[in-house]
């Protein structure tokens, strides 16, 4: 069995959310009131933080047979999986970097549920997709190797 932890940090979310949401906004033709309508700013923190939670939970949810802790803490979600001996480590930093995106796609999609419904379905889907990218990962093998022999 092979342990992995993962953090994702809440600050570096919503930051990546601000500009996601404030260049989608700032994009949108025809629409003088997109901009102040879609981007995300501090007084928009706890329904951000209520998707944040939702998010931790669609982790678990997806992750469940291999966590093994779960902490969500103000400033973050920490994730402990057991996974297969036989875990490709090469693939961490890979399932790291998707869920983080998955963070950020999936609370810009619920977001977006009130102030952009045109462009909601595109990022829910991605970030089901992501999702999908970090399970796949964590069921990923690696193909076991021959041990060679030594000749002398």
């Amino acid at each position: 069995m092979r342990e992995i932890t993962i953090t994702i940090d809440k600050e570096e979310v919503y930051e990546e959310v601000a500009q996601t949401t404030s260049y989608t906004g700032a994009k949108m033709e025809n629409d003088e009131k997109a901009y102040d309508r879609i981007f995300t700013t501090e007084g928009d923190r706890s329904q951000l933080e209520r998707f944040w939670n939702e998010s931790c939970v669609a982790v678990c949810e997806a992750l469940k047979e291999f966590v093994q802790e779960e902490q969500s803490e103000r400033d973050g979600f920490t994730l402990s999986l057991a996974l297969s001996s036989s875990f490709d480590p090469a693939l961490e930093p890979a399932m790291r970097k998707e869920l983080f995106s998955f963070f950020v796609m999936n609370i810009a999609a619920k977001w977006y549920v009130f102030t952009n419904k045109r462009e909601a379905g595109d990022f829910a889907a991605a970030a089901a997709t992501m999702l999908d990218g970090v399970k796949r990962k964590a069921y990923h093998r690696r193909k076991p190797t021959r041990p060679r022999s030594l000749r002398s």
